[in-house]
Protein backbone atom coordinates (compact mmCIF):
# COMPACT_ATOMS: atom_id res chain seq x y z
CA UNK A 1 0.00 0.00 0.00
CA UNK A 2 1.33 3.70 -0.68
CA UNK A 3 1.74 5.83 2.64
CA UNK A 4 -1.37 6.48 4.19
CA UNK A 5 -3.23 4.05 2.42
CA UNK A 6 -6.22 2.73 3.30
CA UNK A 7 -9.30 0.08 2.02
CA UNK A 8 -11.98 1.75 1.75
CA UNK A 9 -11.32 5.21 3.32
CA UNK A 10 -14.41 7.75 3.06
CA UNK A 11 -14.00 11.06 1.00
CA UNK A 12 -14.18 14.16 3.41
CA UNK A 13 -12.11 16.18 2.36
CA UNK A 14 -12.14 19.58 4.47
CA UNK A 15 -9.37 21.92 4.19
CA UNK A 16 -7.08 20.59 6.98
CA UNK A 17 -7.77 16.91 4.96
CA UNK A 18 -6.44 18.75 1.78
CA UNK A 19 -3.49 19.91 3.61
CA UNK A 20 -2.51 17.10 5.09
CA UNK A 21 -2.67 15.34 1.37
CA UNK A 22 -0.33 17.77 -0.07
CA UNK A 23 2.07 17.81 2.92
CA UNK A 24 1.95 14.02 3.42
CA UNK A 25 4.03 12.89 0.83
CA UNK A 26 7.05 15.37 1.77
CA UNK A 27 6.51 14.60 5.87
CA UNK A 28 7.12 10.83 4.76
CA UNK A 29 10.08 11.31 3.15
CA UNK A 30 11.93 13.26 6.44
CA UNK A 31 12.64 11.19 9.32
CA UNK A 32 9.47 10.50 11.31
CA UNK A 33 10.94 12.36 14.70
CA UNK A 34 11.39 15.54 12.62
CA UNK A 35 7.77 15.10 10.62
CA UNK A 36 6.15 14.39 14.34
CA UNK A 37 7.36 17.92 15.45
CA UNK A 38 7.24 19.77 11.98
CA UNK A 39 3.59 18.63 12.37
CA UNK A 40 2.74 20.08 15.50
CA UNK A 41 4.47 22.96 14.95
CA UNK A 42 2.78 24.22 12.06
CA UNK A 43 -0.65 23.20 14.06
CA UNK A 44 0.75 25.37 16.74
CA UNK A 45 1.54 28.12 13.91
CA UNK A 46 -2.38 27.71 12.36
CA UNK A 47 -3.46 28.48 15.95
CA UNK A 48 -1.80 30.80 16.92
CA UNK A 49 -2.04 33.27 14.02
CA UNK A 50 -5.92 32.52 14.30
CA UNK A 51 -6.58 30.34 11.10
CA UNK A 52 -7.28 27.35 12.99
CA UNK A 53 -11.09 28.37 13.19
CA UNK A 54 -11.21 28.61 9.03
CA UNK A 55 -9.85 25.12 8.30
CA UNK A 56 -11.51 23.19 11.79
CA UNK A 57 -13.96 20.35 10.48
CA UNK A 58 -17.76 20.76 10.94
CA UNK A 59 -18.35 17.54 13.15
CA UNK A 60 -21.59 17.19 14.71
CA UNK A 61 -21.65 16.85 18.06
CA UNK A 62 -22.56 13.26 19.72
CA UNK A 63 -22.37 14.07 23.45
CA UNK A 64 -21.41 11.02 25.63
CA UNK A 65 -21.02 10.90 29.39
CA UNK A 66 -18.66 9.06 30.42
CA UNK A 67 -16.27 8.69 33.40
CA UNK A 68 -18.86 11.99 34.76
CA UNK A 69 -17.78 13.68 32.08
CA UNK A 70 -19.50 15.32 29.31
CA UNK A 71 -17.51 14.34 25.90
CA UNK A 72 -19.20 16.60 22.74
CA UNK A 73 -17.94 13.38 20.33
CA UNK A 74 -16.87 9.89 21.03
CA UNK A 75 -13.33 10.49 19.28
CA UNK A 76 -10.46 11.31 20.83
CA UNK A 77 -6.33 11.95 20.79
CA UNK A 78 -4.24 8.62 22.46
CA UNK A 79 -1.64 10.47 24.92
CA UNK A 80 1.89 9.85 22.83
CA UNK A 81 1.56 12.27 19.87
CA UNK A 82 1.47 15.46 22.17
CA UNK A 83 3.60 14.18 25.32
CA UNK A 84 3.91 18.02 26.77
CA UNK A 85 1.23 19.71 25.52
CA UNK A 86 2.83 21.79 23.31
CA UNK A 87 -0.16 21.87 20.76
CA UNK A 88 -3.61 21.64 22.47
CA UNK A 89 -5.26 24.04 20.62
CA UNK A 90 -3.86 23.19 17.52
CA UNK A 91 -4.98 19.60 17.69
CA UNK A 92 -8.23 20.47 19.23
CA UNK A 93 -9.33 22.09 15.99
CA UNK A 94 -9.42 18.60 14.05
CA UNK A 95 -12.70 18.10 15.76
CA UNK A 96 -11.60 15.77 18.76
CA UNK A 97 -14.06 15.52 21.68
CA UNK A 98 -10.46 15.12 23.71
CA UNK A 99 -7.05 15.37 23.88
CA UNK A 100 -4.74 13.14 26.19
CA UNK A 101 -1.53 14.76 26.70
CA UNK A 102 1.77 13.03 27.86
CA UNK A 103 2.97 10.58 28.50
CA UNK A 104 4.19 12.89 31.43
CA UNK A 105 6.96 11.98 34.06
CA UNK A 106 7.87 14.26 37.35
CA UNK A 107 11.25 14.93 36.33
CA UNK A 108 12.39 15.60 32.46
CA UNK A 109 14.14 13.11 30.79
CA UNK A 110 15.54 12.53 26.82
CA UNK A 111 13.92 9.04 26.36
CA UNK A 112 15.98 6.68 24.69
CA UNK A 113 18.79 7.04 21.74
CA UNK A 114 17.53 7.76 18.44
CA UNK A 115 16.53 6.55 16.09
CA UNK A 116 13.33 5.12 18.01
CA UNK A 117 10.32 5.95 15.66
CA UNK A 118 9.68 3.72 12.54
CA UNK A 119 7.29 3.75 9.81
CA UNK A 120 5.96 0.85 7.98
CA UNK A 121 3.87 1.82 5.89
CA UNK A 122 3.14 -1.19 3.91
CA UNK A 123 1.05 -1.90 6.90
CA UNK A 124 -0.06 0.36 8.26
CA UNK A 125 2.00 1.12 11.47
CA UNK A 126 4.49 2.54 13.39
CA UNK A 127 7.34 1.09 16.12
CA UNK A 128 8.26 4.09 18.70
CA UNK A 129 10.55 2.91 21.69
CA UNK A 130 10.65 6.75 22.79
CA UNK A 131 10.68 6.01 26.22
CA UNK A 132 8.75 8.59 28.19
CA UNK A 133 10.85 11.32 26.55
CA UNK A 134 9.47 14.76 28.18
CA UNK A 135 10.11 18.26 29.92
CA UNK A 136 8.71 17.24 32.74
CA UNK A 137 4.93 17.56 34.90
CA UNK A 138 5.88 21.24 35.50
CA UNK A 139 6.66 21.71 32.07
CA UNK A 140 3.42 20.41 30.72
CA UNK A 141 0.98 21.97 33.34
CA UNK A 142 2.37 25.47 31.58
CA UNK A 143 1.81 24.18 28.49
CA UNK A 144 -2.11 23.71 30.36
CA UNK A 145 -2.19 26.73 31.84
CA UNK A 146 -1.50 28.79 28.15
CA UNK A 147 -3.84 26.59 26.17
CA UNK A 148 -8.08 27.84 25.63
CA UNK A 149 -8.75 23.86 25.56
CA UNK A 150 -11.05 22.63 26.87
CA UNK A 151 -13.05 25.28 26.59
CA UNK A 152 -12.58 28.26 23.47
CA UNK A 153 -14.99 31.11 23.94
CA UNK A 154 -14.58 32.50 20.79
CA UNK A 155 -15.48 28.73 19.62
CA UNK A 156 -17.46 27.53 22.15
CA UNK A 157 -15.82 24.55 21.39
CA UNK A 158 -16.07 22.48 24.47
CA UNK A 159 -13.77 19.15 25.21
CA UNK A 160 -12.33 17.17 27.56
CA UNK A 161 -8.41 16.83 28.70
CA UNK A 162 -6.84 13.86 29.79
CA UNK A 163 -3.35 13.39 31.31
CA UNK A 164 -1.08 10.25 30.88
CA UNK A 165 1.63 9.90 33.77
CA UNK A 166 4.24 7.01 34.37
CA UNK A 167 7.69 7.02 36.03
CA UNK A 168 10.75 8.07 35.37
CA UNK A 169 13.39 5.94 33.66
CA UNK A 170 15.46 6.02 36.68
CA UNK A 171 13.16 5.73 39.37
CA UNK A 172 13.18 1.75 40.42
CA UNK A 173 10.17 -0.12 39.60
CA UNK A 174 10.27 -0.52 43.38
CA UNK A 175 9.58 3.20 44.12
CA UNK A 176 7.08 3.38 40.91
CA UNK A 177 4.28 4.81 42.98
CA UNK A 178 5.93 7.65 44.08
CA UNK A 179 6.37 9.08 40.54
CA UNK A 180 2.77 8.51 39.86
CA UNK A 181 1.26 10.19 43.22
CA UNK A 182 3.63 12.92 42.75
CA UNK A 183 2.37 13.49 38.84
CA UNK A 184 -1.43 13.22 40.29
CA UNK A 185 -0.93 15.36 42.90
CA UNK A 186 0.44 18.19 40.16
CA UNK A 187 -1.75 17.72 37.43
CA UNK A 188 -5.18 17.35 39.57
CA UNK A 189 -6.45 20.61 39.10
CA UNK A 190 -5.45 20.75 35.57
CA UNK A 191 -6.86 17.56 33.71
CA UNK A 192 -10.29 16.50 33.08
CA UNK A 193 -9.54 12.81 33.56
CA UNK A 194 -6.04 11.45 34.51
CA UNK A 195 -4.46 7.90 32.82
CA UNK A 196 -2.20 5.75 34.76
CA UNK A 197 0.34 4.33 31.72
CA UNK A 198 2.32 1.41 33.09
CA UNK A 199 1.49 -0.53 29.86
CA UNK A 200 4.17 1.10 27.82
CA UNK A 201 7.14 -1.10 26.59
CA UNK A 202 9.66 1.32 26.42
CA UNK A 203 10.24 2.05 30.22
CA UNK A 204 12.14 -1.07 31.71
CA UNK A 205 9.86 -3.39 33.97
CA UNK A 206 6.58 -1.03 33.41
CA UNK A 207 4.58 -3.63 32.40
CA UNK A 208 5.57 -5.32 35.33
CA UNK A 209 3.21 -3.34 37.37
CA UNK A 210 0.37 -5.07 35.59
CA UNK A 211 0.73 -7.95 37.96
CA UNK A 212 -2.03 -8.45 40.71
CA UNK A 213 0.01 -7.88 43.81
CA UNK A 214 1.84 -4.54 42.48
CA UNK A 215 -1.36 -3.25 40.81
CA UNK A 216 -3.24 -3.76 43.41
CA UNK A 217 -0.81 -1.54 45.93
CA UNK A 218 -0.65 0.56 43.29
CA UNK A 219 -4.40 1.01 42.78
CA UNK A 220 -5.16 1.57 46.65
CA UNK A 221 -2.25 4.45 47.21
CA UNK A 222 -3.97 6.15 43.72
CA UNK A 223 -7.45 5.92 45.00
CA UNK A 224 -6.53 7.36 48.43
CA UNK A 225 -4.66 10.12 46.98
CA UNK A 226 -7.40 10.75 44.56
CA UNK A 227 -9.70 11.05 47.44
CA UNK A 228 -8.06 13.43 49.55
CA UNK A 229 -7.14 15.86 46.69
CA UNK A 230 -10.72 15.49 45.68
CA UNK A 231 -11.70 17.35 49.08
CA UNK A 232 -8.51 19.77 48.75
CA UNK A 233 -9.35 20.84 45.57
CA UNK A 234 -13.25 20.40 45.94
CA UNK A 235 -13.82 18.95 42.55
CA UNK A 236 -13.81 14.69 41.76
CA UNK A 237 -10.85 13.73 38.79
CA UNK A 238 -11.73 10.44 36.79
CA UNK A 239 -8.70 8.04 37.21
CA UNK A 240 -8.15 5.66 34.16
CA UNK A 241 -5.81 3.01 34.01
CA UNK A 242 -3.89 1.69 30.42
CA UNK A 243 -3.39 -1.57 29.94
CA UNK A 244 -0.89 -3.57 27.08
CA UNK A 245 -2.28 -5.60 24.59
CA UNK A 246 -0.26 -8.25 24.91
CA UNK A 247 -2.19 -9.72 28.21
CA UNK A 248 -3.40 -13.32 28.70
CA UNK A 249 -7.21 -13.78 29.22
CA UNK A 250 -6.61 -14.79 33.13
CA UNK A 251 -4.79 -11.40 33.39
CA UNK A 252 -7.66 -9.40 32.04
CA UNK A 253 -9.58 -10.69 34.57
CA UNK A 254 -7.51 -10.49 37.26
CA UNK A 255 -7.04 -6.83 36.23
CA UNK A 256 -10.94 -6.39 35.77
CA UNK A 257 -12.08 -7.19 39.25
CA UNK A 258 -8.92 -5.29 40.27
CA UNK A 259 -10.20 -2.21 39.08
CA UNK A 260 -13.62 -2.55 40.06
CA UNK A 261 -12.01 -3.29 43.92
CA UNK A 262 -10.80 -0.04 43.65
CA UNK A 263 -13.25 1.96 41.93
CA UNK A 264 -11.02 3.05 38.99
CA UNK A 265 -12.85 5.54 37.17
CA UNK A 266 -12.40 3.83 33.35
CA UNK A 267 -9.50 1.73 31.47
CA UNK A 268 -7.87 2.31 28.27
CA UNK A 269 -7.34 -0.80 26.11
CA UNK A 270 -4.96 -0.92 24.39
CA UNK A 271 -1.22 0.40 24.50
CA UNK A 272 1.05 -0.78 21.65
CA UNK A 273 2.55 -4.68 21.23
CA UNK A 274 5.47 -5.86 21.52
CA UNK A 275 4.28 -8.76 19.18
CA UNK A 276 5.15 -8.57 15.47
CA UNK A 277 2.73 -10.96 13.73
CA UNK A 278 2.33 -9.51 10.42
CA UNK A 279 5.04 -7.04 10.11
CA UNK A 280 8.74 -9.39 10.98
CA UNK A 281 9.15 -9.73 7.29
CA UNK A 282 8.87 -5.51 6.34
CA UNK A 283 11.83 -2.93 6.87
CA UNK A 284 11.81 -1.81 9.94
CA UNK A 285 9.40 -4.51 11.15
CA UNK A 286 12.22 -6.23 13.54
CA UNK A 287 13.11 -2.93 15.57
CA UNK A 288 12.64 -2.82 18.99
CA UNK A 289 9.86 -0.91 20.83
CA UNK A 290 5.94 -0.90 20.99
CA UNK A 291 3.99 -1.89 17.45
CA UNK A 292 0.96 0.26 16.55
CA UNK A 293 -1.27 0.85 13.88
CA UNK A 294 -3.28 -1.58 11.93
CA UNK A 295 -1.82 -4.76 13.36
CA UNK A 296 -3.05 -4.32 16.74
CA UNK A 297 -6.28 -3.40 16.19
CA UNK A 298 -7.62 -7.55 16.28
CA UNK A 299 -5.77 -7.62 19.38
CA UNK A 300 -6.82 -4.25 20.82
CA UNK A 301 -10.86 -5.18 20.25
CA UNK A 302 -10.79 -8.84 21.36
CA UNK A 303 -9.02 -7.04 24.72
CA UNK A 304 -11.94 -4.61 24.78
CA UNK A 305 -14.34 -7.85 24.52
CA UNK A 306 -12.86 -9.14 26.97
CA UNK A 307 -13.23 -6.43 29.32
CA UNK A 308 -16.91 -5.82 28.44
CA UNK A 309 -17.55 -9.17 29.66
CA UNK A 310 -15.62 -8.70 32.62
CA UNK A 311 -16.80 -5.63 33.82
CA UNK A 312 -20.47 -5.95 32.81
CA UNK A 313 -20.89 -1.80 32.65
CA UNK A 314 -18.99 -1.49 36.13
CA UNK A 315 -16.71 1.12 34.42
CA UNK A 316 -16.20 2.27 31.03
CA UNK A 317 -13.38 1.20 28.48
CA UNK A 318 -11.71 3.87 26.20
CA UNK A 319 -10.62 1.69 23.13
CA UNK A 320 -7.51 2.68 21.19
CA UNK A 321 -5.28 0.55 18.35
CA UNK A 322 -5.67 0.42 15.05
CA UNK A 323 -8.18 2.39 13.85
CA UNK A 324 -7.85 3.46 10.64
CA UNK A 325 -11.35 3.98 9.70
CA UNK A 326 -14.73 4.79 10.59
CA UNK A 327 -15.38 0.96 10.69
CA UNK A 328 -12.69 0.54 12.61
CA UNK A 329 -13.75 2.70 15.17
CA UNK A 330 -17.27 1.83 15.23
CA UNK A 331 -15.81 -1.81 16.05
CA UNK A 332 -14.59 -0.57 19.20
CA UNK A 333 -17.96 0.72 20.27
CA UNK A 334 -19.46 -2.48 19.00
CA UNK A 335 -16.84 -4.48 21.33
CA UNK A 336 -17.93 -2.54 24.71
CA UNK A 337 -15.87 0.82 24.58
CA UNK A 338 -17.67 3.87 25.50
CA UNK A 339 -15.07 6.25 23.87
CA UNK A 340 -12.38 5.65 21.01
CA UNK A 341 -8.62 7.28 20.33
CA UNK A 342 -6.40 7.68 17.40
CA UNK A 343 -3.33 7.99 17.40
CA UNK A 344 -1.31 5.93 14.31
CA UNK A 345 -3.86 6.30 12.18
CA UNK A 346 -3.87 10.13 11.87
CA UNK A 347 -0.50 9.77 10.99
CA UNK A 348 -1.48 7.98 7.78
CA UNK A 349 -5.01 8.82 7.32
CA UNK A 350 -4.99 12.81 8.20
CA UNK A 351 -7.44 14.58 9.84
CA UNK A 352 -10.31 13.48 7.93
CA UNK A 353 -10.15 10.10 9.95
CA UNK A 354 -11.78 12.24 12.76
CA UNK A 355 -14.90 13.01 11.04
CA UNK A 356 -15.07 9.98 9.94
CA UNK A 357 -14.84 7.80 12.71
CA UNK A 358 -17.28 10.01 14.03
CA UNK A 359 -19.67 9.31 11.67
CA UNK A 360 -19.53 5.42 12.26
CA UNK A 361 -20.02 5.46 15.70
CA UNK A 362 -22.78 8.13 15.76
CA UNK A 363 -24.71 5.94 12.44
CA UNK A 364 -24.54 3.12 15.12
Amino acid sequence: MEYGAHSNPVKTEGHPQKMFSLLRPALFRLDPEVAHHLTLRGLGSLHSSGLSRFIAPHIPDDPRIVMGLAFRNPVGLAAGLDKNGDCIDGLAALGFGSLEIGTVTPLPQPGNTKPRLFRLPRANAIINRMGFNNDGVDALIANVKRAQYPFDRAQDRRGVLGINIGKNALTPIENAADDYLACLRKVYEHAGYITINISSPNTKNLRHLQDADALSKLLALLKAEQQKLADTHGKYVPIALKIAPDLEIEQIIQISRLLMNHRIDGVIATNTTVSRDGVGDLPHGTESGGLSGAPVRSRSTAVIRQLAAELRGALPIIGVGGILSGADAAEKIKAGASLVQLYSGLIYRGPALVSEACAAIRSL
